[in-house]
């Protein structure tokens, strides 16, 4: 059956309420286009998925050079590799190859990326001089790139996920979301044997540990969700009138869980680097970036609370 591009590009969005317009306009179209052709090379979506990694290490050592050109090397590789992540998951759905493997090395690629990335930038900044003073960075830039990486960019990125993965699993139900929980990962790691499984068994580690940790974040959410499955047993099974109200309560918040992802950090990546003040992006990471990620899940477990309290309370 003839496949229409148009189609194919509406199919691998999972809602307007959670799609942002640079992904929609810019990133999904060349990445669909790009899985096209890889399909039609009979190329395997994890060696997308590698290529992708590749590019991003390689782009993370461009910006450790203060040359323009090097710079601007490292913007376009990024940028490419970024096309990758959107192409290998469309690939994938394409023709049916979906792995374990794959979907270890899809949770890794973004993550091995920016380690590269806050590497490079710490020793960039290392003989480099703190602004307005006469004194060099040295393992202060190391010590900022860390805050920036392990204190801003991870918890960001993880609560920004579990967000969009909520609001898709009240919008679509149990089929639209990926929304899972680290007690059903776990239950399916004690079903896998442990010889010969080592790819199976290290997704479902990490993932029941990824979820686990999600789940500590969101009391509210945690306790709101307790009471609503425990009374009606599945999202499915829920009132209209509470899941619409949920809804519209985290609409609001879905343009946080985008600017919280890849593109907002990659722009101010690309501007700090290419005005060679590297420096002005960690502290975009620590200052701005937190301050959206305080609010927005202060505000997410206000929510959960005044639900919890009136539905179940």
């Amino acid at each position: 059956m003839k496949r229409n591009f148009r189609e194919l590009l509406q199919a691998s969005f999972k809602s307007d309420d959670t799609e942002e317009w640079l992904d929609v306009y810019f990133t999904r179209p060349i990445g669909l286009a790009f899985a096209l052709m890889w399909e039609r090379l009979h190329v395997h979506p994890n060696v997308v998925t590698i290529i992708g990694i590749a590019l991003g290490v390689c782009s993370g050592l461009c910006f450790y050079h203060t040359g323009l050109w090097l710079n601007v090397a490292g913007v376009i590789l990024m940028m490419f590799s970024n096309f990758c992540d959107s192409t290998d998951g469309q690939l994938a759905r394409l023709t049916g190859q979906k792995t374990l493997v794959g979907r270890v090395l899809d949770g890794l690629s973004a993550d091995i990326t920016f380690f590269v990335v806050y590497l490079a930038l710490a020793f960039r900044m290392w003989n480099e001089n703190i602004p307005g003073t006469e004194y060099q960075w040295g393992i202060l830039a190391f010590v900022l790139c860390a805050l920036a990486g392990f204190g801003g960019h991870s918890p960001q990125c993880l609560l920004a996920d579990y967000y969009r993965q909520i609001h898709l699993y009240f919008l679509l139900g149990s089929n639209g979301s990926e929304l899972s929980t680290s007690k059903a990962q776990r239950d399916i790691l004690a079903t896998i044997p442990e010889k010969g499984h080592f790819w199976a068994r290290l997704f479902y580690t990490n993932y029941a540990r990824y979820c686990q940790t999600q789940e500590k974040r969101t009391p509210a959410f945690q306790s709101f969700i307790h009471h609503a499955l425990g009374r009606y047993g599945d999202i499915d099974s829920m009132p209209v009138a509470l899941r619409d109200e949920f809804r519209r309560g985290s609409l609001p918040l879905m343009k946080y869980t985008n600017l919280l992802t890849f593109n907002t950090r990659a722009i101010a990546l690309y501007v700090a680097c290419l005005l060679n003040e590297p420096w002005l992006y960690p502290l975009f990471e620590i200052i701005v970036l937190t301050a959206m990620y305080v609010y927005m899940h202060r505000t997410h477990e206000a929510l959960c609370r005044r639900l919890d309290a009136k539905y179940f309370g």
